[in-house]
């Protein structure tokens, strides 16, 4: 299956290209009706959350939303769509950035309980335990 880039989806949610855009749209409605399948890699969700929300200042809810959306679709395929739900909707509520909400729900679905880190936001996360090195 051929992967889908991270400017695809991000023409596609962002409508911001006279001629990117349109084109964008119509392939993912063709990812919607199936007619084609297609790998959405872990990178380039990392890669659009990080667009939406540093350099175009979307809302964690509104990008979670959009992204739901379009990893439910069948005929794309991505690693572990249960996990990436659950980052989604821990992100969405805030006091962790993504990546931070990816290693959280990966930790609870490995039913691992410690993380090495600076980062005092762990903290805050019931079952989490932050060690500092």
């Amino acid at each position: 299956m051929p992967i889908l880039d991270t400017n695809v989806v991000l023409r596609h949610l962002l409508q911001d290209h006279a001629e990117q855009s349109p084109r964008s749209t119509a392939y993912i409605r063709r990812i919607e009706d199936a007619e084609v399948h297609v790998v959405l890699t872990d990178l380039a969700l990392f890669e659009v959350v990080f667009t939406l929300q540093r350099q175009r200042r979307v809302l964690r809810t509104d990008i979670r939303d959009k992204l739901i959306q379009l990893i439910e679709l069948p005929a794309l395929a991505i690693t572990r769509k249960g996990l990436w739900r659950s980052v989604l909707e821990l992100y969405a509520r805030g006091g962790l950035s993504f990546p931070d909400a990816y290693h959280v729900e990966l930790m609870r679905l490995q039913g691992d309980t410690e993380i090495i880190s600076y980062d005092t936001d762990f903290d805050r996360v019931p079952g989490i335990t932050r060690i500092e090195p």
